[in-house]
């Protein structure tokens, strides 16, 4: 996995940015033998609150993509973010749609790396964390970030999403 192509999209999308981690070097990708697939699963292969878990979820947003990094410890109100955004219709996406905007499957969507930026949005509760791990791009792939520089890596805009 370490040689996947979405894995060196997303380290050299970290590179290009800079990117730092609580301690102040560079995110290092963690590879698991086994996909990660949930927020619990992640957190229990790191040892760390399924709240630290920075879930990748693309939703179609009156056909638009947008990725909302949110906190493993809860789901995003669907309602109160497309009223937030003023779109009609917010809708988890198809698979087909997540790769097509992403290049990356469900269950490893990481939060840059993609052959566009995506519209993305920030959950507010993973600002509580002194570190947040977000995936690599394959569910077998996360890394190590802070919630600021997880904004600033994305342009991401902090958004209370649950």
């Amino acid at each position: 996995m370490e040689n996947h192509p979405n894995v060196q999209a997303v380290r050299a999308a970290l590179a290009a940015t800079d990117a730092r981690t609580a301690a102040g070097t560079a995110p290092e990708m963690v590879l698991f033998d086994e996909g990660v697939h949930t927020a619990a699963a992640a957190a229990a292969a790191l040892g760390v609150e399924v709240g630290q878990i920075a879930n990748s979820l693309i939703f179609e947003a009156d056909g638009a993509p947008l990725l909302v990094l949110t906190s493993g410890a809860h789901r995003v109100d669907t309602r109160k973010v497309a009223a937030g955004l003023g779109v009609a219709r917010l809708g988890r996406a198809t698979p087909e749609f997540v790769r097509a905007h992403t290049g990356q499957a469900i269950g490893g969507v990481a939060p840059l790396g993609h052959p566009k930026p995506v519209r993305t949005l920030v959950d507010t509760a993973l600002a509580q964390y002194d570190e947040v791990w977000a995936a690599g791009g394959v569910p077998q792939a996360v890394f190590p970030i802070t919630y600021a520089e997880l904004l600033r890596v994305t342009n991401g805009v902090p958004t209370d999403v649950a």
